[in-house]
């Protein structure tokens, strides 16, 4: 990757307050230290594939981005040195901790390169396998003998109030239905679907919501 963003080499928990408050909101439900960092390491590797597309000039150097970051997951599964790029190293040790499966993080980067063609997309399964895809691994971390699939739906209606709100009702409800799945040690993979209904609310409001959310156990 030969362009640096500003943000390489800082702390990752700050990148991801800057570039996804909501989901470094519902991170701060996260007790332990250490689980807290595993998930935001899993936030923080959204955010760099989803900015391919938005730093790269034309839709093939996007690709060749993309490419990159399928590369470092073949070095973080195939026991190799890891690049030295600070999401990449925090990824690997978090996927070495909690032996998280490749297909979630593999579904995210192939969302990521149908995004670049608008003739194949769908709003719903790309929602599913980005957000939806980051709660499901985030579940895992935080509960590793819980059904952290039923994380997926409410990552997804949490996405898609970001960027496609029309679809947004249905998906909740759908995310709500399957949250019920989830143990409380989980929530905090999902607490930020709570937000969906407002996603322009302000900071004050979203921690307020998110408290609301977290004391009741319900998105």
């Amino acid at each position: 990757m030969t362009d640096d963003d500003p943000s390489e080499g800082s702390d990752l928990d700050a990148l991801v307050r800057r570039v996804d408050p909501d989901r470094w909101l519902s991170s701060r439900f996260i007790a332990d230290p250490g689980l807290r960092a595993d998930v935001t390491a899993i936030y923080a590797y959204d955010h760099e594939l989803a900015r391919a597309r938005r730093v790269a000039s034309n839709p093939l150097l996007a690709e060749i981005r993309l490419a990159w970051w399928r590369e470092a997951l073949d070095e973080i599964y195939q026991g190799r040195p890891v690049r030295r790029h600070p999401t990449a190293q925090a990824l690997a040790a978090a996927v070495a901790r909690h032996a998280l499966p490749r297909d979630p993080l593999e579904a995210m980067i192939d969302a990521r390169i149908r995004e670049l063609d608008p003739a194949d997309h769908d709003a719903l399964q790309w929602a599913g396998d980005t957000a939806g895809s980051a709660a499901v691994l985030a579940a895992r971390i935080l509960d590793p003998a819980g059904p952290a699939d039923a994380a997926r739906a409410a990552g997804a209606a949490w996405a898609l109030a970001r960027h496609h709100p029309s679809s947004v009702r249905e998906a909740l409800a759908a995310a709500r239905a399957h949250a019920q799945r989830l143990r409380v040690a989980a929530f905090p993979a999902i607490a930020h679907a709570a937000l969906a209904p407002n996603p322009d609310a302000s900071e004050l409001a979203k921690r307020l919501r998110l408290t609301w959310a977290a004391m009741r156990g319900r998105i």
